[in-house]
C-alpha cells in the first residue's frame, strides 16, 4: 500500500510538490536557528570561561560583592596552597591563579618624561609556569602580531591598537601606574615584548598582559591572587559536575560570617550568564513551537485544498466499496511519507548552511565596535548530533497534523455528496 502511495505522489505533482517545499523550507529554518543557537551558546560560554570566570572561580565573599572595582586588597591570601588542596581534593580540574588590575600605562620619552599615557586594564596570568595552560587559553600564539611572547621577567604585552595610538614599538619601556593591595601607589616598569589582537573589542581596547609572579611583585601581593579559575579537561563546562563541586567547597571552606574566606561560583553564577543561557535555552523549544504552528496551520489549509480537489477521486474510491476510515488513514500515511521527504532534504539544506556558518562564520565585529560583552565577532553555529534528526520531529508532526485536520472534512461528507462532485 506504502508503494502504491508512493506512487501516486510521484505521478501527481500538485499532491505532493507544495507539502514538501513548505515542509524542506521550515525543517531548515528550524535545523539552521537550532545550530546558530548552540553556537552562540557555546561561544558565549567558551569566551567567558576563558578569559574571565572559568568554569569555576574561587574568590573571597567580599572580594566577591565589589568584584567590578578590582579590589585586590580582599584578595585571597596562600593562594598556592589552597590551589594544591584544590587539586588533590578536586582532580580533573585545571587550577590557576589570576589577578585583575587597572591603572594607567606611561610611555617616557628619552629623558624619562611623559610622552604619551592611556588607562588600562590588566590580566596577570601564569605565563612562564612549566605545566600553565594559560598561553593556550588565550590563543597567544595566534593573537601575537608583532614581537615575541614574555619568556623572561618583565614583559608585557599590549593591544596593536594601543601600541599605535601610543606610538610604543616593541621592547621599548612601558610604567605601569597603578594601587598596590595595600593601598599606596605601584609603578612598575616593564619592556613591551609584542602586541596582540584577540577580535573581542573589550580585550583589544585596553587589556595589558603580564606574568602573574610580576604583578604580585609590582602590587605586593607576594603568594596571594584576586582569583583561581578552575576549568574542566578539554575546556568544555559540565554544569552538574561544576555544582557539585560548588556545593562541597563551600560546605568545607567557605565561612558566611568571614567575609575573608573563599567561595566558590560556577559559570553561571557570573555575569548574569545563568539567566541568559536559560532565556536562550528557551528559545530553542519556542522556535520548534511555533514553526510546528505555523507549517500546521499553512499544511492545513493546503491539505483542504488539495481535498476538495480530490473529492471527485475519494468519491469513487468509497462508491466502489472503500470506507471512509481507510482512505482517512491512506492520507494520514501519504502525510508522513510527504513530511519525510521534506524533512530529509530541509535537514540536508539547513545543515549545508549551518556548516557554512560553522566554519566560515559572519563576521558582525562592526556592530560589536563598543560593546563590553565578552563574545567573538564572528557569529558561528554549532552542528551537534541532534541537528541531524531534530527537524523530523515537527516536520513529520506537522504534516500528520495538517492532513488530519484537513482529513476531517471528507469523514464529515456523505459518499453521495462525494460521487456527485465527480459528476461535476
Amino acid at each position: 500500500m506504502i508503494g502504491f502511495l508512493i506512487k501516486g505522489i510521484l505521478r501527481d505533482k500538485h499532491r505532493s510538490l507544495v507539502p514538501i517545499i513548505i515542509v524542506s523550507v521550515g525543517v531548515a529554518m528550524s535545523v539552521f536557528m537550532y545550530t546558530y543557537i548552540w553556537g552562540f551558546i557555546d561561544d558565549l560560554t567558551r569566551t567567558n570561561a576563558l578569559y574571565d570566570t572559568g568554569h569555576m572561580k574561587i574568590i573571597t565573599r567580599a572580594y566577591k560583592e565589589i568584584a567590578d572595582q578590582l579590589p585586590n586588597d580582599l584578595a585571597l591570601t596562600d593562594a598556592d596552597e589552597l590551589i594544591h588542596t584544590m587539586e588533590e581534593e578536586y582532580p580533573g580540574v585545571d587550577w590557576t591563579p589570576r589577578i585583575k588590575f587597572a591603572g594607567l600605562l606611561d610611555i617616557p620619552d628619552e629623558k624619562g618624561e611623559t610622552r604619551a599615557q592611556t588607562t588600562v586594564m590588566g590580566m596577570a596570568l601564569d605565563l612562564l609556569g612549566k605545566d600553565s595552560r594559560e598561553r593556550e587559553r588565550f590563543d597567544l600564539d595566534k593573537s601575537l602580531l608583532e614581537g615575541h611572547l614574555p619568556d623572561k621577567k618583565g614583559e608585557i604585552l599590549i593591544p596593536a591598537s594601543m601600541a599605535k595610538s601610543l606610538g610604543v614599538a616593541i621592547g621599548e619601556t612601558a610604567t605601569l601606574i597603578s594601587s598596590s593591595a595595600r593601598g599606596g601607589m605601584a609603578l612598575f616598569n616593564f619592556r613591551v615584548a609584542g602586541t596582540v589582537r584577540f577580535g573581542i573589542q573589550s580585550l583589544d581596547r585596553n587589556m595589558i598582559i603580564a606574568d602573574i609572579e610580576e604583578i604580585r611583585y609590582a602590587l605586593d601581593m607576594e603568594s596571594e591572587s584576586g582569583e583561581i579559575l578552575g576549568f574542566f579537561d578539554n575546556e568544555l563546562y559540565h554544569p552538574e559536575n561544576a555544582q557539585n563541586i560548588r556545593e562541597d567547597f563551600n560546605k568545607k571552606y567557605s565561612n558566611p560570617e568571614d567575609e575573608y574566606s573563599p567561595v566558590m561560583l560556577t559559570l553561571e553564577d557570573q555575569n548574569n550568564l545563568g539567566e541568559l543561557l536559560r532565556i536562550t535555552k528557551m528559545e530553542l523549544y519556542i522556535i520548534v513551537g511555533v514553526f510546528l504552528f505555523v507549517i500546521s496551520l499553512i499544511l492545513w489549509n493546503s491539505g483542504l485544498m488539495s481535498g476538495i480537489r480530490r473529492y471527485g477521486e475519494i468519491g469513487v474510491r468509497m462508491a466502489i466499496g472503500e470506507s471512509k476510515a481507510r482512505v482517512y488513514k491512506e492520507m494520514l500515511i501519504e502525510s508522513v511519507v510527504i513530511g519525510f521527504v521534506g524533512s530529509v532534504i530541509g535537514i540536508a539544506i539547513g545543515i549545508l548552511g549551518s556548516y557554512y556558518l560553522q566554519e566560515i562564520g559572519i563576521d558582525v565585529s562592526g556592530l560589536l565596535k563598543d560593546s563590553t560583552i565578552l563574545m567573538s565577532p564572528v557569529l558561528r553555529a554549532q552542528v551537534t548530533t541532534e541537528a541531524y534528526y531534530i527537524g523530523f520531529i515537527p516536520g513529520l508532526l506537522a504534516t500528520f497534523l495538517g492532513k488530519a485536520v484537513a482529513g476531517m472534512g471528507i469523514l464529515k461528507r456523505e459518499t453521495s455528496q462525494l460521487f456527485r462532485e465527480l459528476e461535476t
